[in-house]
């Protein structure tokens, strides 16, 4: 095989309920990469579209360049001449895992080159190991699902054991990005290191619960479940007419909505395609009446992850 294009799907981490260790998939957008024996060079990049100059074009300083050239190490062909083009459909700073996604295509493109000498699941720790460079952390609520698709419960980040979680029929999402700027670091900067005991037993019931409700497809459950008593009332006010947007969102009938990654795209989980695309449409007009641009997506769980093109 000569050459290969992958794609890796954004994600939404946290999930309201599970910081750092709970993720999904979603359609679009995502990231492309074209990979191709070619040149006489070890690993390098050919070309980068839609990204700007915030991407590094060194290999080893780039999500998706470590996380091929990981894999390329695991196989002993850290040396073969490869040329590789990453195609960026998304924004940096949206909190869709874009970073993740880079890192996953990287990954599984050279994976599929070399005929898939490893499962998809062992990919993880070579794109965990791409996207740590974006944010200095080894953890995966955002790689697991951009790379093997549905909701992904991380048990533990260290050792990246993990378990997919049912996803009821007719689950979708909106999903609502404001054009503005929030810095991981500044996200991550607003969280304290300390939890109240009451905090802690309302978070873990509510986790539980949301849990079950998904495994039971279990909507009424799921909606009184994503309650989120920890981080989204540190975080809200980084993002502009959050309780506005909220309100929106659970008076149109959401089961429950809160802030994708580190912000400041915003999701509903809906029980059905129509909930979701009303909630899109007044979010839209509201941001308008604000002078705020914005995007707004539906979308099912993307419960393929990573795939070949």
């Amino acid at each position: 095989m000569e050459a290969v294009k992958v794609f890796a799907p954004a994600s939404v981490a946290n999930v309201a309920v599970g910081y750092d260790v709970l993720g999904f998939a979603i359609e679009q957008p995502g990231d492309n990469i074209i990979i191709r024996k070619k040149g006489n060079k070890p690993l390098h990049f050919h070309s980068l579209h839609g990204v700007g100059k915030r991407v590094p074009r060194n290999i080893e300083k780039n999500t998706a360049g470590l996380a091929a050239l990981k894999v390329l190490e695991a196989l002993g062909e850290k040396d073969m001449p490869l040329e590789m083009e990453l195609h960026k459909n998304m924004r940096f700073g949206t909190g869709l895992g874009s970073s993740a996604a880079s890192a996953v295509a990287g990954a599984m493109a050279v994976n599929e080159l070399f005929d898939r000498p490893f499962e998809k699941k062992d990919l993880l720790p070579f794109a965990v190991a791409g996207e740590e460079l974006a944010d200095g952390a080894w953890h995966a609520d955002n790689v697991a699902p951009s790379l093997l698709g549905g909701m992904v419960l991380i048990r533990d980040n260290k050792t990246l054991d993990f378990k997919k979680i049912h996803v009821p029929q007719g689950l979708y999402v909106a999903l609502i990005f404001p054009h503005v700027q929030v810095l991981t670091s500044d996200s991550r900067a607003v969280v304290s290191e300390i939890v109240s005991l009451q905090q802690l037993v309302s978070q873990t019931g509510n986790m539980g619960a949301f849990i079950a409700g998904m495994f039971t497809s279990d909507f009424e459950l799921i909606r009184r479940s994503l309650k989120d008593h920890v981080i989204e009332p540190q975080r809200k006010h980084l993002i502009p007419y959050y309780e506005e947007l909220k309100e929106i969102a659970l008076s149109s009938d959401a089961l429950g909505f809160n802030i994708s990654g580190a912000g400041p795209t915003m999701f509903a989980l809906c029980a059905n395609n129509l909930v979701a695309e009303i909630i899109c449409d007044k979010a839209r007009a509201f941001l308008k009446s604000k002078y705020l641009e914005s995007d707004v997506f539906v979308s099912r769980i993307n419960m393929e992850g990573a795939c070949r093109c």
